[in-house]
């Protein structure tokens, strides 16, 4: 967009958008439900189900795991029309030639998760179901962010001239004072080492996602059954006489699958970087409310993030604790989307907002640590 443009928004565009990152949500749970249930294989062919269409299946033959598995494929169909319908919608209708891109990237990314979720029923292949999850949170991300880029918000923070370095105030089209629209609040730059700081953490829940879909997709039940400990212990023996004790345990109390020491170990790892992602995302939240005022906007994002996570930790302490009902788990998952999804998006914006406002200070300046004035103070 030119820097003297007006801003207009397409609203329909906007609230369709938003429309099909909410469906896509929804379709995170419905999956969460499938694996959860253990229902992955209850519908055995692909794109049919039992011979029919897949729209044409009789609804009286919706019972037990076809209920999820088949409700799920009917809103990943649903998405992925809408999905379509917002692509050409972008390519057509907005004129920044990047969203076209975008919208393009979203249609394959759904299309190739339909695919592995087609080859997941017709291949019988678990493996599968990793990458099928994976690329259901990066899509969410995606469909998240087309509904941001969308809006009038950001759309105020694109038509924003770059100010100079001589009190000069950013003006937004041929308007100026940018600061008393909704383009975030006190005009602060976001400092680089934060923004880093905040990607990093969401890297860090992306692979912890990672982690707990191949965790689900074993369909091996709990490896570890008790917390905040491990088998009564701070680590858990996974000797192989230990190993053989848990599973006889297992199989005499739960008659779950045997667990491996691999599977112990790989939920250990999980516990510890859900308290490393608590550790940094409380630390992003110090940092924002210290360098922009707890008003700013983005302040306030990190401290929900946070809460978000704390949320998320005790969802994984519930699944424990309630043998993995299938509600628990499923929040879990959708807890974990929205912590990624969340940090993705403060990303963006802060990086959008450190795009058109300068660096007065330095690009690591954290407000009030060299016991100076924060950042713009002298374009106030």
């Amino acid at each position: 967009m030119s820097g003297n443009a007006p801003v207009t928004v397409n609203r329909s565009l906007h609230w369709f958008a938003v429309l099909t990152a909410f469906f896509t949500f929804l379709l995170l749970g419905a999956g969460g439900l499938v694996t959860s249930h253990e229902a992955g294989m209850s519908v055995p062919d692909w794109p049919n189900s039992y011979g029919y269409n897949m729209f044409l299946f009789p609804p009286s033959q919706w019972i037990g795991g076809i209920f999820y598995e088949h409700t799920h494929r009917l809103i990943a169909s649903g998405v992925g029309l809408m999905t379509t319908i917002l692509a050409v919608w972008l390519w057509l209708k907005d004129p920044r030639q990047w969203m076209h891109w975008v919208g393009v990237a979203a249609f394959l990314l759904v299309v190739a998760q339909g695919v592995l979720g087609g080859l997941r029923v017709v291949l019988a292949d678990a493996q599968l179901g990793i990458f099928h999850a994976i690329i259901g949170q990066l899509f969410f991300v995606l469909t998240s962010a087309i509904a941001l880029f969308t809006g009038r918000w950001w759309q105020n923070w694109e038509n924003i001239q770059h100010p100079t370095f001589d009190n000069q105030q950013p003006t937004v089209g041929n308007r100026p004072n940018a600061e008393k629209l909704d383009v975030g609040g006190s005009m602060l730059n976001v400092g680089c080492s934060l923004r880093r700081f905040v990607l990093f953490t969401t890297i860090l829940i992306f692979c912890q996602l990672i982690i707990g879909a191949t965790m689900r997709q074993q369909h091996a039940g709990l490896s570890i059954s008790d917390f905040p400990l491990a088998y009564g212990k701070v680590w858990p023996d996974t000797s192989a006489s230990a190993v053989q004790r848990y599973n006889e345990d297992r199989m005499s109390v739960i008659a779950e699958n045997p667990i491996t020491a691999f599977q112990i170990i790989l939920q250990m790892v999980h516990r510890i970087m859900a308290l490393a992602i608590f550790v940094l995302s409380a630390a992003c939240a110090w940092q924002a409310r210290r360098q922009l005022g707890k008003k700013d906007p983005l302040a306030k994002l990190a401290l929900f993030w946070l809460g978000l996570i704390l949320v998320q930790i005790f969802l994984g302490a519930a699944t424990i604790w309630s043998n993995k009902a299938a509600d628990v788990a499923t929040a879990h998952v959708l807890g974990g989307a929205l912590s990624l999804v969340t940090g993705a998006l403060w990303y963006i914006i802060a990086f959008r907002r450190s795009a058109v406002l300068p660096e007065i200070a330095t690009t690591t300046t954290i407000s009030g640590a060299y016991g100076g004035a924060p950042a713009m103070a002298a374009n106030k």
